[in-house]
């Protein structure tokens, strides 16, 4: 009876936690770059002066390839589970020290990952003190994390929504908040690294966050024969009034090579509102890479039914074929659709 009377309230509130910031997390440090996070508080508990916190999901997606360029299945069924878990205390002179430890397995029904039946996972450990948070470990996503476009809801990821290039996992990074901005860097082992900048505050009925990155990384040719140095940089504007949200987002990057150089912009939106239980998400992006298109979409949808239990569905499109001087810089096509159950701890 209790479940019965509490459980549409718990759902909902679970169904507004979607629209919450991407910046805001519940725990210290956040090593979840992946598509799927928990919504939930995490579980916490103290032991012996040391505050250990745990959140994670389970996932059982049926994904449905609609159009696929690989051949693959068009019907399996699928599980993805990750887990983040975090130990911090903190000394006399009230800087917190902590270590930070996720995890995820996915097989290969959900192509929103790239790993196939496998296993992967982040290590990091970090030092709060006023100033800001140092972090050690596998840091490649912390300022993409703070910086980036909102997830899309349920099974929804929009494709080609980042730089081409990347970071190596292990590197250090910076996070502080001073006002209503947070500043945040990263740098490699290899010494190629990102800068962000998030401003974020209410003004008059609407919450605006601006957010900008610069980065330097590098990116392997999908034929896997060729190395680009990238220079990036994006910018995107959100806004949230009640439980809707609109940002839009834009980027330049240049791909150099001893090979081939080529230029790349790309543009990317979408909106995402909430009807009691119900949260729905769009999301669309085009880019030109030398002169050729990329092109994605998704639509998303997640139905909160309580107690971290929720549907999920997702409509996923992406295309490009880009290729330039003898280079296959990108080969992807693929419409697939998700369907899957979901709980979030």
């Amino acid at each position: 009876m209790k479940i019965a009377k509490f459980g549409p309230l718990i759902g909902s509130a679970a169904a507004s936690a979607i629209l919450a910031s991407n910046a805001a997390h519940a725990q210290e440090v956040n090593l979840n770059y992946d598509a799927l996070s928990s919504l939930e508080e995490p579980l916490a508990t103290d032991i012996g002066g040391i505050t250990v916190e745990l959140t994670g999901l389970v996932d059982v997606p049926l994904a449905i390839d609609i159009e696929s360029a690989d051949g693959a299945d068009d019907t399996s069924i699928g599980f993805v589970g990750n887990f983040q878990i975090s130990a911090e205390t903190q000394l006399d002179n009230r800087w917190t020290l902590g270590v930070a430890y996720f995890g995820q397995y996915a097989s290969d029904a959900n192509s929103v990952f790239d790993d196939v039946d496998e296993y992967s996972d982040n290590v990091a450990g970090f030092v709060g003190t006023s100033f800001g948070t140092f972090i050690g470990g596998n840091t490649a996503g912390q300022v993409r994390e703070q910086t980036r476009r909102a997830r899309g809801v349920g099974n929804a990821s929009l494709a080609f929504d980042n730089f081409y290039g990347g970071l190596d996992d292990w590197g250090g990074a910076y996070v502080g908040r001073f006002g209503p901005s947070i500043f945040s860097t990263t740098v490699d082992e290899n010494g190629d690294f990102e800068l962000g900048v998030t401003f974020q505050r209410p003004i008059d009925k609407n919450d605006i966050r601006l957010s900008a990155r610069i980065a330097n990384g590098r990116y392997t040719s999908s034929d896997l024969t060729t190395e680009f140095d990238t220079k990036g940089i994006n910018a995107l504007g959100e806004i949230v009034y009640g439980s809707t949200r609109f940002d839009l987002g834009a980027g330049y990057e240049r791909l150099e090579s001893t090979v081939v150089d080529v230029d790349r912009w790309f543009l990317s939106g979408g909106a995402q509102t909430q009807i009691n239980n119900l949260t729905l998400s769009a999301e669309a992006h085009y880019g030109k890479v030398d002169g050729q298109s990329e092109k994605s979409a998704s639509l998303g949808a997640a139905y909160a039914i309580g107690r971290g239990l929720s549907l999920n569905a997702g409509l996923n499109y992406k295309e490009a074929s880009i290729t330039s001087g003898g280079v296959d810089i990108v080969d992807s096509d693929e419409i697939q659709g998700l369907l899957s159950i979901r709980f979030s701890f």
